[in-house]
């Protein structure tokens, strides 16, 4: 098949997306691997993208969810190829939303009957006193549409009022929104990737994260822990909880409506409920560390190849009959660079 992988220099975008440039070419090599004539293309205008539409390959697979674009509206890639009728990997826009806001996720499953920790929205000023409060301490703060632990850290567990202010001062002013207050679940923790095969059968790999203690022996997973590598992915002992958040997923995933795949993080309190936490539908794909393919590689024993075959399985199968196979491109320009 022709297929084409889009990326665009990532490193100031607070979403999630497959990773680096480095992680989307591992994506790409794999690709090939599977015999498919494949190009890694790095998108930052409308115009790189227009290039894309005359080619008119047979499967497109965004690594990102949008071009950002200065002084204009930013190119959401699964709108911009459904308008040019080009088969693409992963979810419409409008279910790319729960990946981006956290609090419309939480709201929608909650309305589902899908168990999510509480919640509040608040901005600094909001709440003169702990009274106000819509729940009580103890609190995590975190920014409600930030990917990869943004804004995450030892001071996103909060156990007063002061605490609560200062840490919703700090998110407020870096991330200039509204701040995603939970209430804190003190279990364990866990993500789930969800693939949907070709024969519409759901492809589940759970495992639990295990982040390092912090200075004051909570278990963070925040920025700096996830760039560090430093948290622990491992498979889930206990076959009672592996159903339990296994089930949950499975309930988000089809909840959501998302299409093709999608990771999900799940949290315990310390009486063993399970809690969505958030969902990433354009999961990071980096070999060796990201949480997607990792977890498919812990529960099921299967190559990173592998896992890539299931991943673009979906979007393959709806390529049409007609379609013609291996057809020739070339490689003489493997990256549209920026601009």
């Amino acid at each position: 098949m022709h297929i084409e992988i889009i990326t665009t220099p990532n490193e100031a975008l607070k979403e999630s997306g497959f990773g680096s440039l480095i992680a989307c070419t591992s994506f790409l090599n794999a690709v090939k691997r599977l015999g498919h004539n494949a190009r890694l293309h790095l998108c930052s205008t409308k115009e790189h993208l227009d290039k894309i539409i005359r080619i008119k390959p047979d499967l497109v697979i965004p690594a990102v969810k949008y071009i950002p674009v200065k002084e204009g509206d930013d190119i959401w890639l699964s709108d911009y190829f459904s308008q040019n009728e080009i088969n693409f990997t992963g979810s419409s826009r409008e279910i790319l939303k729960f990946d981006s806001d956290k609090e419309l996720a939480k709201k929608h499953l909650t309305l589902s009957g899908i168990n999510t920790a509480a919640y509040f929205l608040a901005v600094p000023g909001q709440y003169k006193n702990e009274n106000e409060l819509p729940l009580s301490f103890p609190l995590f703060l975190k920014p409600s549409d930030a990917a990869n632990g943004n804004g995450i850290d030892d001071l996103s567990y909060v156990t007063s009022f002061e605490e609560y202010v200062s840490k919703l001062a700090s998110l407020y002013a870096t991330f200039k929104q509204a701040v995603l207050v939970e209430q804190y679940l003190d279990g364990r923790e866990f993500t789930v990737a969800v693939i949907n095969t070709i024969d519409d059968k759901l492809s589940v790999s759970a495992v639990e994260v295990i982040p390092p203690k912090s200075t004051n022996g909570l278990r963070i997973l925040g920025a700096k822990t996830k760039k560090e590598d430093s948290e622990i992915l491992k498979k889930i002992a206990n076959s009672e909880i592996r159903n339990n958040v296994t089930q949950l997923a499975i309930n988000a995933f089809t909840a959501l409506g998302v299409r093709d795949y999608g990771r999900f993080d799940i949290k315990t309190s310390k009486e063993g409920g399970c809690y969505f936490m958030e969902a990433n539908l354009v999961p990071g794909m980096t070999f060796g560390s990201s949480y997607f393919p990792q977890a498919c590689i812990i529960e099921h024993e299967l190559a990173y190849i592998e896992v890539i075959e299931q991943f673009i399985a979906g979007g393959l199968s709806r390529v049409e009959a007609n379609t013609s196979l291996n057809t020739p491109i070339s490689d003489s320009h493997p990256l549209i660079e920026a601009v």
